[in-house]
């Protein structure tokens, strides 16, 4: 079967009797280009979680270059479509879960023991970030991920300090992971067409941050300090956020060279290690 003709998804539907769930964000990918370099820059060698199989498409062709392919898939509907589509797959294993409630580790350690793998994933639009920062919160022994995301969502991943598409979700991913676009996606690829174009973010996790902070906790509490309320200076949400007293806290900023009128959004990595350096030593 050719998993991304328009002819088969139907034929596939008309099958089983499946409809598309809106409220699961559930848009199937028919171009087999994305597909080949979803699957090339997924560094899948070892294994490979995927998220969200649909019906299967880019389960199919992970695994024919993974050692093995373990797909976590929500819709109860979709299990048996999915023996049919990967009868021909004997080293992918299906799991019918939420994600987002699964105990990620323990899959990775039962069906993968202690090799490093890889998450590929079209991810439902409606749960794309909250999906990424659990596999990065988790701290999976994961070579990358490598996601179909909204364009708008891989942008601000992807954004420069000092621009408007640079928030606390672009600090996240950076401080953790190298992040690039491999390709973007026409809204026309996809049955049903999402109302919004996509992109394929991937996301290769550091051996080590890029910066070096004190008290990583205390590093992410200024982020999420300072991304707040964006149009206040960093001060007033440093301020509100830990309770603190505005002169002492501004005569701090200055002495580590960070100007108390600027935005949360002007700031690097590296300044935003030196601002939680700073709060953790005032709140020792």
């Amino acid at each position: 079967m050719e998993l991304t003709s328009i002819k088969t998804i139907k034929d596939i539907q008309q099958k089983f009797g499946f409809t598309f769930k809106k409220g699961l964000g559930q848009n199937f990918l028919t171009s087999s280009g994305v597909i080949d370099k979803i699957v090339e820059a997924s560094e899948c060698e070892n294994g490979v979680i995927e998220i969200g199989p649909g019906f299967g498409v880019l389960t199919h062709a992970l695994s024919k270059s993974s050692k093995k392919v373990v797909s976590i898939e929500i819709d109860q509907r979709l299990i048996e479509v999915l023996d049919y589509t990967l009868s021909d797959c004997d080293n992918v294993k299906i799991i019918n879960t939420d994600v987002l409630k699964t105990d990620l580790s323990k899959i990775i350690s039962d069906e993968f023991g202690n090799a490093k793998i890889s998450v590929a994933a079209n991810l439902p639009y409606y749960i794309t970030t909250p999906i990424i920062v659990k596999l990065i919160e988790d701290k999976l022994p994961l070579n990358s991920i490598v996601v179909m995301v909204q364009k708008e969502v891989a942008q601000r991943i992807c954004a420069k300090p000092d621009t408007k598409d640079y928030g606390a979700i672009s600090v996240l991913c950076q401080y953790y992971c190298t992040p690039c676009i491999v390709t973007n996606v026409p809204a026309s690829l996809f049955v049903p067409p999402p109302k919004v174009d996509s992109a394929v973010l991937k996301l290769k996790l550091r051996d080590k941050p890029p910066v070096s902070a004190i008290d990583e906790a205390m590093f992410f509490k200024c982020v999420k300090a300072a991304f707040s309320q964006r149009r206040k200076t960093l001060l007033n949400c440093l301020s509100s956020f830990f309770g603190m007293d505005k002169s002492e806290l501004s005569a701090k900023m200055e002495s580590i060279g960070i100007t108390p009128s600027r935005r949360g959004e002007t700031l690097t990595l590296q300044e935003f290690a030196a601002l939680a350096d700073m709060m953790y030593g005032m709140q020792k």
